[in-house]
């Protein structure tokens, strides 16, 4: 996919700012753990993920992580240049997920876009509010939902981003995800196998009876 392609209302541009997005936007490879941002200090800038896949996450005072959400291609990640965006100055980190493209605009010029075009400046208000939204749902899973209901949603979503029932993943990845103890993950999905949901194997977890787990995360 080309820049013009992927960059929120290319088409509302005037050709003196598609000509300036183009010049300063930089794409970048990054092979899969990559840590790309963490923390405002940073200033990385603005993201377009190209291909691959990156996770944006929050890591508490004792390392423990909780995965706030992920981006996918045609993706546009705005925390990374939160040094100029008014009270956001949030702690998180991203990483790449995959093997990853990504085109970078500096936040310098992604700002003066937003201020000289209204169709940016509203599609990057309109990312920021789902992006809040996404962070609010996590927030209230953890803080109500039973964790049996977290991980089956969890292993669901893992398994329709990766197109297969056979997920490579550690109990201790999927801690990570979930801000959760290895010991609490291991201990449910063996709960999991018992009950028929998921088949467990070194670095794999296979989901057996994705229509019971379904029944279980929407309980």
């Amino acid at each position: 996919m080309t820049l013009e392609e992927i960059f929120p209302a290319w088409g509302k541009l005037t050709p003196a700012q598609r000509q300036a997005v183009t010049a300063a936007a930089a794409l970048r490879s990054v092979p899969k753990g990559t840590l790309l941002y963490s923390g405002p200090a940073d200033c990385l800038g603005f993201l377009l993920v190209r291909s691959g896949q990156l996770r944006v996450y929050i890591l508490s005072g004792d390392g423990r992580e909780v995965t706030l959400y992920r981006l996918l291609p045609r993706d546009l990640c705005l925390l990374s240049a939160a040094c100029i965006l008014r009270g956001l100055q949030f702690p998180v980190a991203i990483e790449a997920e995959k093997d990853s493209e990504l085109w970078v605009l500096p936040a310098r010029q992604y700002q003066q876009l937003m201020e000289q075009s209204a169709p940016v400046a509203n599609y990057t208000n309109e990312v920021l509010a789902t992006r809040f939204a996404d962070v609010m749902w996590l927030v209230e899973q953890i803080l109500w939902q039973r964790f049996d209901k977290r991980l089956a949603a969890f292993l669901l979503q893992e398994s329709a981003l990766e197109g297969t029932a056979a997920l490579r993943l550690t109990h201790e990845a999927i801690g990570r995800h979930l801000g959760s103890p290895r010991e609490v993950v291991t201990r449910m999905l063996r709960y999991f196998q018992a009950e028929g949901l998921v088949e467990l194997a070194r670095g794999t977890v296979t989901l057996t009876d994705p229509a019971r787990l379904q029944t279980l995360a929407d309980a």
